[in-house]
């Protein structure tokens, strides 16, 4: 039987026919130390899928939904481990050693990484860092952080809840059942551009009220057809 890769780097995409190649070329490293790359399209109008298809180990495209696609990447993936990557999110190099050593080393099932805003913005260091506190204090990670997960402890929970928007907040509370995050010091590096491009304040207010009207009821569809209008 051929042994199962380290890791799964499951990549949901649509229209990112500007960013993609980047994005997975920035993966090569880690390709070449065994792990393997699915990205999950929801239905691009562009070229998404064929400039992703000689950079990836398994390209499918999907129903359109951030968390249907990752469970259904996750589900062709053959690594111990899956790591679900923003389009937009660059990890460290050595991110494949980070993981499995320290998932060892510290008993956990699953983590993320800290991240760094990529931007001009005076403001984004200050996000990211209170990102990273909020993190370490409430055990809950946010898909910009890379999540990663034991395969068995993602079949436990049964995957992602297939809801709209804050999936990465329902995954990390059904994770949490099972310990803590391991939280990783290594930052993954995503851009700051809808920051910059709303307004830095303005759009880190924008997601408190959707968070916060989350945490009291709302309705995912709902928020998320705000959270698409916000851009």
């Amino acid at each position: 039987m051929t042994a199962r890769p380290p890791l799964s780097v499951i990549v949901p995409c649509l229209n990112e026919a500007h960013g993609i190649v980047e994005t997975l070329d920035a993966l090569a490293p880690l390709r070449a130390r065994g792990a393997e790359v699915i990205v999950v399209d929801g239905g691009s109008s562009d070229w998404t899928v064929a400039l992703a298809m000689p950079r990836a180990d398994i390209v499918i495209v999907s129903a359109r939904g951030r968390a249907v696609q990752m469970n259904r990447g996750a589900a062709h993936a053959r690594g111990e481990v899956f790591l679900f990557l923003h389009a937009d999110t660059r990890l460290p190099d050595n991110a494949v050693v980070l993981i499995r050593e320290g998932l060892a080393r510290r008993n956990r099932t699953w983590g993320r990484f800290d991240v760094r805003i990529d931007g001009t913005h005076f403001l984004l260091r200050t996000i990211a860092a209170a990102m990273n506190l909020r993190s370490r204090v409430t055990g809950i990670a946010t898909g910009d952080q890379a999540i990663f997960v034991d395969r068995t402890a993602f079949a436990c929970v049964g995957g992602f809840p297939e809801i709209a928007l804050m999936e990465d907040i329902e995954l990390s509370a059904m994770l949490r059942h099972y310990g803590r995050p391991l939280c990783i010091p290594q930052k993954a590096t995503t851009s700051g551009r809808r920051w910059e491009q709303h307004g830095v304040l303005r759009t880190v207010l924008f997601m408190w009220r959707l968070r916060l009207a989350y945490y009291f009821g709302a309705d995912p569809a709902r928020l998320a057809l705000r959270y698409a209008a916000h851009g």
